[in-house]
């Protein structure tokens, strides 16, 4: 019975996530099991995206060694992304509300806010992929706004602004993942 709870609760985390709904985001607790939910869903996210990227690594017949390091590089990458976005987060909401919430109270919502990338398995759907990665990129963009505006209680346009540092640093992270990857398939299969 407990087990289907946590099922329930991460199905309607989800929901709630995915729909950006503002007040999900606001009278959600900090509790052990929001961020036990929170760390599913990013958990979720990377296991997503490598399920992804495996299959089309899979295809281009990418050597096995080069195979393991290159998803283990996407879920570390996904799971680096989000500490790093929310400490920079917390960074600059310190700044323009010094003591409203600790770094712990915003993996919180900004955990959940990856819940668009539990859907990154998608980008393997040939010519389609990059445009479903570029829309989740945006669509967990939005959700990481709303929970900051939320979480932080501030303007949206202060909001707006705090995510968009760390993000394109992120997208960036992402798009050398990608580098390094093609680079090692392609550096070990001419060995």
């Amino acid at each position: 019975m407990k087990g289907e709870d946590s099922i329930t609760g991460l199905r309607a985390t989800l929901w709630n996530a995915l729909s950006l709904n503002a007040n999900f985001y606001e009278k959600t607790p900090y509790t052990r099991r929001t961020k036990r939910i929170a760390l599913t869903i990013v958990i979720l996210a990377a296991v997503s995206r490598v399920l992804g990227n495996a299959v089309i690594l899979l295809i281009n017949r990418t050597e096995l060694s080069v195979l393991f390091l290159a998803l283990w590089i996407d879920a570390l990458a996904i799971v680096g992304g989000y500490y790093f976005w929310t400490f920079t987060i917390f960074k600059i909401g310190e700044w323009l509300k010094p003591g409203h919430v600790t770094y712990g109270e915003l993996l919180v919502p900004i955990g959940f806010a990856y819940a668009p990338q539990v859907l990154n398995f998608l980008t393997l759907i040939p010519l389609l992929g990059e445009g479903i990665e570029r829309i989740l990129a945006v669509w967990s963009l939005l959700a990481v706004i709303v929970a900051v505006r939320q979480g932080l209680d501030i303007q949206t346009r202060w909001a707006v602004l705090i995510c968009f540092v760390g993000w394109p640093l992120i997208q960036i992270a992402i798009g050398f993942v990608k580098v390094i990857e093609q680079l090692l398939a392609q550096w070990l299969s001419f060995s």
